[in-house]
């Protein structure tokens, strides 16, 4: 069970940040907020973020991914304070 519990955790944060991607995508095609599409982006790379967690926990141990996991997960952070600097320019 000890070991069953980890894979499950990892494989439950990559479907819920993906589907929370393809929810706000849906969202952003449908109403064009911008907020909702750098948000889109934003968890869109932390399921990626995750997907590579699933891989070298779960996977692939002998390569280490916590370059890639590093640079997505800052890379989402950065993607949606863009975007909420950009909004606020544009609304100012």
């Amino acid at each position: 069970m000890t070991t069953v519990f980890p894979a499950v955790v990892y494989l439950l944060c990559f479907a819920t940040s993906a589907l929370c991607a393809v929810l706000l995508g849906r969202s952003y095609r449908r109403s064009g907020v911008r907020l909702l599409l750098w948000s889109t982006a934003c968890f869109a790379l932390l399921a990626l973020n995750n997907f590579f967690l699933v891989i070298d926990m779960l996977l692939i141990a002998w390569i280490d991914f916590r370059i890639v996991r590093l640079l997505l997960s800052s890379s989402a952070v950065a993607v949606l304070l863009f975007g909420f600097i950009w909004d606020l320019e544009e609304d100012a």
